[in-house]
């Protein structure tokens, strides 16, 4: 008695096709799972046995071998579950093959018999539709975000009975609709607004060219400054995300297994704030079976890092290829992954050790060497790829006391969207989005500029001895200052204000 059971899995954030057979012969009771199945999977004989046996079914006394294939990927999670009992259940006759054929299916059984949710169920029904399935069985608890592809029938099923008595057609349950513009229509959940921060006009100005350009910015400034509140405050003015963007970082949430219970997409940009004691593998991500790390966690969205120099230097080092070419690789003995990371960066450090090196009134106590010590924690290679550098100073007395309002975050958000619609429009033959995305053929062709821009960047180039890299990062910014005024050209003021934001390519 042989069958064969079509489910999937993920590598990476991509799901791929994989058939479940089973065989069962008769000889002494066995129950064998080869196709390099990890310990959960290995562990789902008894949950698969328990729970046929709990649903009414009977378990065959018999030797039952299941292939996982293909053999020669390693398998782990527990969405094996379900399709290995309906494999079993379709060898002993209960279901016919004919009617198994029509579905995919994935999901874990407790038990008693219930489906419980699985990790990836999104890319998996992303699969399911390029291959052309029509129709794929998951767990109740995941139907609204494997709904989001269009074009797939998707069954949500509470119990393995259910799902039996539904793949023989003596039980009706329909397709999860998922209305797209319900959810993309609300705005996005704004909790700190800008309004709330007193003074700090500059920095709040380089926040909003960073949000406009999607640039990486860093501040710099004493203790109590408000580098970090109005770093929280920085999502309220970011735009929502597009419906391309919101599936690349719903797949990584539902691999990660991050997503909220019914959760179908996510509509916000992520905002990940790691503490200063993260590992290497929990910045990029890693496991004998990589997952993501906080770079990909944070894709398409913020990755905040408060107290930057208090991080470990190797963390800081790795994230140097994540920043410049957008995603990152782990590689492992048996498997190589790539996973998506394409964030912004926003810093916060002090100056210096006891964090007063700026500050007007209160002394510092670090010795000048003591103060390069500090500084040298962050690599001149990883300050290069931060577009933005800004210094924040204490905030004055009369900005404490001023009665009148701030601009709202929603002010900011508008311009910032506006700018941000220049960029797509610029870039709709390419494949960025964003100004601090381009290359440096993207430069050559966007940022063209006349006389007298190149003869102040010629200087600021001299003065501050500015790299390649940080050249490119200033055309970019102005570029973006450019968008946000609503000019075509670069002008001499927009390369001015950009340099000023490269304060710590100046010497101590």
């Amino acid at each position: 008695m042989l069958s064969s059971v079509l489910t999937s899995a993920v590598v990476g954030i991509d799901a791929y096709l994989m058939e479940v057979e089973v065989d069962i012969a008769r000889g002494l009771p066995a129950f064998t799972t080869v196709g390099l199945p990890e310990v959960s999977v290995r562990e789902s004989k008894e949950r698969v046995k328990a729970a046929i046996h709990n649903s009414g079914y009977t378990f065959p006394d018999d030797r039952i071998t299941v292939n996982l294939a293909p053999a020669n990927i390693k398998k782990d999670g527990t969405g094996f579950d379900l399709p290995i009992a309906m494999g079993i259940l379709t060898a002993t006759g209960i279901i016919h093959q004919k009617e198994i054929d029509k579905f995919l299916m994935i999901g874990e059984l407790s038990l008693d018999g219930r489906i419980k949710s699985v990790n990836g169920s999104l890319p998996m029904a992303i699969e399911a539709k390029r291959l052309g399935y029509l129709s794929i069985l998951v767990p109740y608890d995941n139907r609204r975000e494997a709904s989001v592809v269009d074009g797939i029938s998707v069954v949500g099923v509470k119990t393995l009975a259910e799902a039996v008595d539904y793949v023989r057609g003596e039980k009706h349950i329909s397709p999860e609709l998922f209305d797209l513009s319900n959810v993309f229509d609300k705005d996005p959940l704004v909790e700190s607004d800008f309004s709330e921060v007193s003074g700090q006009q500059h920095v709040k100005r380089a926040m909003e060219i960073a949000a406009a350009g999607n640039h990486n910015l860093i501040m710099i400034g004493p203790p109590g400054s408000g580098k970090t509140m109005m770093a929280k405050r920085f999502p309220g003015i970011v735009p929502s995300l597009s419906f391309e963007e919101a599936i690349e970082t719903t797949k990584i949430l539902s691999v990660a297994g991050l997503l909220e219970k019914d959760q179908a997409l996510v509509t916000r940009r992520p905002f990940r704030a790691p503490h200063h004691t993260i590992s290497d593998a929990g910045m990029i991500g890693g496991g004998n079976i990589p997952r993501p790390g906080e770079v990909s966690l944070a894709h398409n969205g913020v990755l905040f890092l408060d107290e930057l120099a208090e991080f470990k230097k190797p963390v800081l080092e790795a994230l140097r290829q994540p920043l410049e070419d957008r995603r990152v690789t782990i590689s492992r003995a048996a498997m190589s992954i790539t996973y998506p990371s394409g964030f912004m960066l926003i810093a916060a450090m002090n100056p210096c050790p006891c964090g007063y090196y700026t500050h007007p009134k209160q002394p510092c106590r670090c010795s000048f060497s003591q103060i390069r010590k500090y500084r040298s924690k962050i690599s001149g290679p990883l300050l290069d790829r931060i577009d933005i550098h800004i210094d924040v100073p204490p905030v004055a007395y009369r900005d404490l006391r001023k009665v009148s309002a701030e601009e709202s975050s929603e002010n900011i958000r508008a311009r910032v969207t506006n700018a941000r619609k220049h960029q797509t429009r610029r870039f709709a033959s390419e494949k960025i989005r964003t100004n601090a995305q381009m290359q440096n053929r993207h430069i050559k062709k966007f940022c063209v500029i006349d006389q007298a821009s190149a003869q102040l960047l010629e200087l600021a180039v001299d003065k501050l001895n500015l790299s390649a890299r940080a050249y490119n990062r200033v055309l970019k910014i102005s570029r973006t200052i450019a968008d946000l005024q609503g000019d075509a050209n670069i002008a001499r003021e927009h390369i001015a204000e950009a340099v000023q934001y490269r304060s710590l390519d100046r010497n101590v």
